[in-house]
């Protein structure tokens, strides 16, 4: 652009959507709700109802509307940023040239699915003095940027520990690491840990205070949804052959049919080109070709269910983090150690209890009680991550126009270390031994 954005402070934030996607049309919202601070002026996918839809959505002609984020970096500049939401094997491919011919970013995480082309990434958007804003939503949320601020008061002293367990629920793992996207790494180009872990993994690094990871061991493996675990007489198919599919668990009819609007965006991605769909039309794909109508037991995944990972900073200090899929209920807990107290908490409950020590006679503690739930603020697993996402839209448009950056602010160099503690944990789980991390900057 021709004038520096913050001289422009007056006029919306232009921008353009890459990966007409489910995440990236959430965080455009952004633009129908505060059209004074940020307007959508092109998108490019290569699948063109979704075009069509981003076309609908914010009124872009034809011209505004491409297939791929080249096409875009072609054209001479016409917006201030780039929010790119594409899959997670393709960010670093198109952020590239998009880098190169101007844009800041909004980057969907994880924004990369290798050591090397991290590094990639991290060079080019310094070379080109570029800001790429990573979304770590969950640093925006009521719950974990209380947290954060309390560490940064320092008012549990210094961390010298780091608890953080995520559960994902039954109908979140089979629908994303067992019969969807996540399965195949060989396809999704994600291991489990960093598809869905990297935000823990980030929080963990998050509150270290920049204190950086130095070795991480980790253990894993897919116990439950393996072909030889499934019930006798189980079919390949929810709809077409299974006898046990009225008292399955984890039924497709159940999942998909019963609860039309569960995971929608994923499950019904095939049936995108007809308007809304009929019961018997989802019926019919559930019993075809649909990925989602098959068994869990036989879906072949190559990931894990569980994965437990060790992490030594390079202060002597500890983190533990533990992933555990199919569980009844979906929950996030962090539990902080330090030299003066501690913090534990679980998110969907959204509050959190400071303890301190207090060794007067007839006392162990005091505990004080941090209640997110009170006057109206989202929190838990209301609002989208909590609440976090428009706050991290509004984030980075106050960054983007020259305001300062917040506590939250992940700029892709604050977002290394996550991403270094996953790729690295996966390759201890592997290869059964402890992995020392490298850092280049």
């Amino acid at each position: 652009m021709t004038q520096s954005l913050s001289t422009q402070v007056a006029r919306p934030l232009t921008a353009i959507i890459v990966g007409v996607g489910h995440r990236s049309l959430l965080y455009a919202s952004y633009a129908q709700t505060h059209p004074d601070e940020l307007r959508i002026v092109g998108a490019a996918d290569p699948n063109p109802l979704r075009r069509a839809l981003a076309a609908e959505i914010y009124g872009l002609s034809p011209a505004q509307c491409f297939e791929t984020a080249e096409e875009v970096a072609a054209r001479p500049q016409f917006a201030d940023v780039v929010i790119n939401g594409t899959m997670d094997h393709q960010h670093v491919p198109t952020s590239l040239p998009l880098l190169a011919a101007g844009y800041d970013m909004l980057l969907e995480k994880p924004f990369a699915t290798f050591e090397a082309e991290m590094w990639d990434l991290v060079r080019t958007a310094k070379r080109y003095d570029r800001k790429v804003i990573i979304c770590h939503v969950l640093r925006y949320t009521p719950f974990y940027a209380a947290i954060r601020q309390q560490v940064a008061n320092g008012v549990i002293g210094d961390v010298f520990n780091v608890q953080t367990i995520e559960h994902v629920s039954y109908h979140h793992m089979a629908v994303g690491y067992i019969r969807g996207k996540w399965s195949k790494p060989s396809v999704s180009h994600a291991s489990m840990l960093m598809a869905k872990c990297c935000h823990d993994l980030d929080l963990i690094a998050w509150m270290k205070s920049g204190v950086r990871p130095r070795s991480v061991a980790s253990f894993g493996s897919n116990f439950q949804f393996r072909p030889e675990k499934a019930p006798a007489n189980a079919g390949t198919r929810c709809l077409v052959d299974c006898p046990l599919e009225a008292e399955c668990l984890y039924s497709a009819r159940k999942h998909y049919i019963d609860h039309p609007d569960r995971w929608s965006f994923y499950v019904w991605d095939s049936l995108e080109h007809i308007p809304n769909p009929t019961i018997e039309q989802k019926i019919h794909s559930l019993e075809t070709d649909n990925p989602y109508g098959r068994c869990v037991w036989r879906c072949e995944m190559e990931v894990v269910d569980h994965q437990s990972l060790v992490i030594e900073f390079a202060d002597g200090t500890t983190a533990t983090h533990n992933m555990i899929g199919g569980t009844s209920r979906p929950s996030r807990a962090m539990h902080l150690i330090g030299t003066r107290g501690e913090i534990q908490g679980v998110f969907e409950d959204g509050r959190f209890v400071i303890r301190h020590i207090d060794p007067r006679p007839g006392h162990e503690y005091t505990e004080d009680v941090v209640d997110l739930t009170t006057g109206g603020d989202m929190h838990g697993a209301f609002g989208g991550h909590g609440g976090g996402d428009m706050r991290l839209v509004a984030d980075f448009v106050r960054v983007m126009r020259g305001e300062a950056a917040s506590l939250s602010t992940t700029q892709i160099e604050d977002s290394v270390a996550g991403h270094l503690i996953g790729f690295s944990a996966d390759r201890a789980m592997a290869e059964q031994r402890v992995v020392d991390l490298e850092f280049e900057v």
